[in-house]
């Protein structure tokens, strides 16, 4: 691990120029806007709504798939993050607990280890994943492992960390990021060893689904979170 070097500005970010956007771009991301400034009146200014909007919007431009999903990936993205934010700054803690999972691409591992997390604890514990270097897609031997479980992922999207985002987190939890993966004095971390499902087909994607789902039942007994499941 090494100290943070974080892949998406903080406030000293410039605003990007979204001049050259298409106009129904620009209209879904007033609306966007409109949305999150309605949810966070009061706990963050307009100007910093926008600034992490469109810092979202940003990074996921060159990087998305279905770029007719953009602004509403935007949106979700910035959202998770200005709630990392209160959480940070104090603004709202409600002593939740909150796990992140980390790993390269955010398309195996992290995503089924989020998967299982909301699934098991719904609303009492609160779960984020990431990676250093995210990747295009959720792979799909993953997503058909998890939905042989009754776990659909496919809303979710790989996504980057933030300096936000893993300050927020009660416990960072790694797999096969090693050195690039964030380091935080004071925060609880663990490595988890697991195969990479990349470019795996789901039969042998199906014990890394496994052990991982023991591996966050160990971790919400230790976080005192029952789980809503057996």
């Amino acid at each position: 691990m090494t100290e943070p070097n974080h892949p998406i500005g903080h406030r000293s970010s410039p605003m990007p120029d979204l001049d050259s956007l298409a106009p129904d771009r620009k209209l879904a991301l007033r609306s966007a806007a409109r949305t999150l400034h309605d949810e966070f009146d009061g706990t963050f200014s307009t100007e910093t709504i926008e600034l992490y909007l469109h810092t979202s919007y940003d990074q996921f431009a060159g990087t998305a798939k279905f770029t007719n999903f953009l602004p509403l990936i935007a949106e979700r993205f910035a959202r998770q993050r200005l709630h990392a934010l209160a959480r940070v700054e104090g603004k709202h803690d409600d002593g939740t607990p909150i796990v992140l999972f980390l790993c390269v691409h955010n398309a195996g591992r992290s995503q089924m280890a989020l998967g299982w997390f909301n699934h098991l604890a719904g609303d009492r514990a609160i779960a984020w994943s990431g990676g250093s270097e995210p990747g295009a897609e959720i792979n799909p031997a993953a997503i058909e492992a998890m939905a042989e479980v009754g776990i659909d992922i496919t809303g979710e999207f790989p996504k980057p960390w933030t300096d936000e985002i893993v300050k927020a987190a009660d416990v960072v939890v790694t797999m096969g990021c090693g050195d690039a993966c964030p380091l935080y004095p004071g925060k609880r971390y663990e490595d988890w060893e697991l195969t990479d499902p990349s470019g795996l087909d789901v039969a042998a994607v199906r014990p890394v689904r496994d052990e991982i789902r023991t591996r966050v039942d160990t971790l919400l007994s230790e976080l005192d979170v029952a789980p809503l499941r057996s």
